[in-house]
C-alpha cells in the first residue's frame, strides 16, 4: 500500500481540518482518502468527498482496536 500526505495542516495539535492520506495499492490503483481530524477519522472510498464518507468518532475507534 502506498500512501501520500495531500494536505498537512498541523502543528504539534491536529486541528478541524486535520491531515489529508491518498491510498494507492503498490500499482498505483487508487484506493481512496483517510482524513484524520481532532474529532473524527474518516474514510473516503474512491472518488468520494470528504465530508461524505464513512465517519467514526475517536472513541468508537479506540473500542474497535482493543476488541478481544
Amino acid at each position: 500500500m502506498k500512501v501520500n500526505v495531500d494536505d498537512l495542516d498541523v502543528a504539534m495539535e491536529l486541528g478541524n481540518n486535520g491531515i489529508l492520506l491518498s491510498l494507492y495499492e503498490n500499482d498505483n490503483t487508487y484506493r481512496g482518502k483517510l482524513r484524520v481530524s481532532r474529532g473524527t477519522v474518516e474514510w473516503c472510498k474512491g472518488k468520494t468527498r470528504i465530508g461524505n464518507g464513512v465517519k467514526v468518532n475517536w472513541n468508537d475507534l479506540i473500542e474497535y482496536f482493543e476488541e478481544d
